[in-house]
C-alpha cells in the first residue's frame, strides 16, 4: 500500500478548521503532519484536534511534511508559496493565488522554476456533477450563457475576513465562476465589468468561439443557500449547472485523491498554478476595465 502524502497546513483559520484539516488529516491518501499559522494558539488547537504537529516556523513546517496546503489570505500565500515550491513541496493552493497579478505571477512562476505539483482548491471541479456538466458543455455549440455566484457569507459570520471584505466577489468567488465559464464555454479572451464587488458586480465575457457571457457575482445579498447556476444557450437544447443539488462533503474525498496521486506522479492536475495564474489574468481583465 502506498504510504499517504504527509501534509503540512499553513493556516488555522475558520475555513483551514473546516476544510484543509479534516479533508487531509481523514486520509487514507494523505496524512496531516503539521499545523503553522500566525497565531501560535490557533495552530496548536487545530494540530491537536487532529493528531498533528504545532510547527513553531515555516521551515519547521516544511522539515515535517512533503506537501503544503494553504488556507491563508491570499498575499499570505503570495508570500509563502514561493517559499514552499524552492523548499520542494507539493503545493495545494487556494484561490485567487494572490491579490494582485503580479503576486499570482510570482507563485506561478516559483512552481514552475522548482518543477513541483501544484493543485487548486476549486471545490466544485471536484464533484461528478460539475464534470459531467463540463463534459456535456464541450459536445455542444454555445452561443451565451448566463450565470451568478451569490451568497450573504461578507454580511457577518466567520468568513467575512478582512481580505473578503476590502476586496469582494471578484477576487473571492470570480475564480470558481470564471473557471466554469473558461471550461464550459471556452477560453475567454476579454472580460468587462460594472458595479462594485464588495456590493454587486456584473462580468461580460467574450470568448475566442465568438460566445459571450455574462457573470453575476455578490458575497453581500441575503440568500438562504450559496447560488451557483450557469444557464448555457445555443442551437441546442438549454444546459443547466445549478449548484443547489450538489453536496460539497463529497468534492472533498476527490480534492485529497487526486493531490495525493499527483504528487506520487510528480504531474500536476489540469487545475494548477499555471490555471490559477490564468483565472488570475481573467480577474485582472475586469479590474482594469
Amino acid at each position: 500500500m502506498t504510504a499517504p502524502v504527509g501534509v503540512g497546513l499553513i493556516g488555522a483559520g475558520p475555513w483551514a478548521a473546516a476544510m484543509h484539516a479534516p479533508v487531509l488529516a481523514a486520509g487514507p491518501e494523505t496524512a496531516l503532519t503539521a499545523v503553522w499559522a500566525r497565531r501560535p494558539d490557533a495552530a496548536h488547537a487545530l494540530a491537536a484536534r487532529h493528531g498533528a504537529t504545532a510547527a513553531g516556523s515555516v521551515a519547521e513546517l516544511f522539515d515535517r511534511c512533503e506537501a503544503v496546503a494553504f488556507a491563508v489570505p491570499p498575499d499570505v500565500q503570495a508570500e509563502l508559496a514561493p517559499l514552499a515550491a524552492r523548499a520542494g513541496k507539493a503545493l495545494l493552493l487556494e484561490k485567487p493565488l494572490a491579490l494582485t497579478l503580479d503576486g499570482a505571477r510570482r507563485v506561478a512562476g516559483a512552481v514552475a522554476d522548482a518543477g513541483v505539483v501544484s493543485q487548486l482548491v476549486l471545490t466544485k471541479r471536484y464533484h461528478p456533477a460539475t464534470r459531467a456538466f463540463l463534459a456535456a458543455a464541450r459536445r455542444q455549440p454555445v452561443a451565451g450563457a448566463r450565470s451568478c455566484y451569490l451568497h450573504g457569507a461578507f454580511l457577518g459570520g466567520e468568513l467575512a475576513t478582512q481580505w473578503r471584505v476590502e476586496h469582494g466577489a471578484l477576487l473571492d468567488l470570480g475564480p470558481h465562476l470564471l473557471d466554469l465559464l473558461d471550461a464550459a464555454v471556452g477560453p475567454i479572451v476579454a472580460v468587462r465589468s460594472t458595479g462594485d464587488a464588495r456590493r454587486w458586480i456584473e462580468l461580460t465575457c467574450e470568448h475566442d468561439n465568438g460566445a459571450v457571457s455574462q457573470a453575476s457575482l455578490s458575497g453581500a445579498v441575503r440568500l438562504p443557500r450559496a447560488r451557483t447556476r450557469i444557464e448555457l444557450f445555443g442551437p441546442e437544447e438549454e444546459l443547466v449547472f445549478d449548484s443547489a443539488g450538489i453536496d460539497h462533503d463529497e468534492c472533498r474525498p476527490v480534492l485529497r485523491r487526486e493531490f495525493a496521486a499527483a504528487v506520487r506522479s510528480g504531474h500536476s492536475p489540469e487545475l494548477d498554478a499555471q490555471r490559477g495564474l490564468r483565472l488570475q489574468e481573467l480577474i485582472a481583465m475586469a479590474q482594469e476595465d
